[in-house]
């Protein structure tokens, strides 16, 4: 399994290998010695798992959970295709306001790290997109927070051809600048604190 540094500090991606036969294919997307390896600690005791499917043009995101408590997740895509996006929200962080993107789908099965604090958005590029998720983690609603996709601010990837599908929740979501000034956003050692804690 190949291992890469993203732009924002902490989140990693995962390529495996990939086993295609007369039969079909077979395929690890998660690797606990690589991971190992890439981030300095085994991942996460998995609190929870989850599975999202989404038709061409869903945008969900840029969700976050409030830290603390924090979360984790490690993310791939299982059907369909995706652009899987991670931004820094971490005040105090050296990435603060960056992101970075990957393209993921069930041909290569990259897998994506998001460290706790940061942003999760993704883009559905195809009817049935199916993302699949473990989470450090229980969900609990009051604890989880979004950042508007199209705060024209950050900039974030969405392709010319492709008109945003999002929630209520998701296209009422505040600004980065706006979530910022309301004290809405984890700071960044408080963040690393709780991700030593995971392993």
């Amino acid at each position: 399994m190949k291992a890469e540094e993203l732009a924002v500090e902490g989140a990693l991606v995962f390529t495996p290998q990939v086993f295609p036969d007369q039969r079909g294919l077979f395929v690890s997307p998660y690797q606990q010695e690589a991971f190992t390896q890439a981030h300095g600690a085994p991942l996460f005791r998995v609190a929870q798992t989850n599975h999202s499917r989404s038709r061409r043009g869903v945008v969900r995101g840029v969700h976050y959970t409030l830290t603390p408590p924090g979360t984790a997740k490690y993310v791939y895509c299982a059907a369909g295709e995706a652009i899987d996006i991670v931004v820094d929200i971490r005040v105090g962080s050296p990435t603060f306001g960056r992101w970075d993107a990957v393209r993921v789908n069930p041909r290569e099965f990259r897998a994506v790290y998001f460290p706790v604090g940061v942003g999760h958005a993704f883009i559905a590029l195809a009817d049935d997109t199916v993302m699949s998720y473990m989470l450090a983690a229980p969900y609990v609603a009051e604890y989880e927070l979004g950042l508007s996709v199209l705060d024209t601010e950050l900039g974030l990837p969405i392709p010319p051809d492709i008109e945003p599908v999002l929630s209520e929740r998701d296209a009422a979501a505040p600004t980065l600048a706006e979530a910022a000034e309301a004290g809405l956003l984890p700071r960044y050692e408080e963040c690393l604190a709780l991700e030593r804690n995971l392993a």
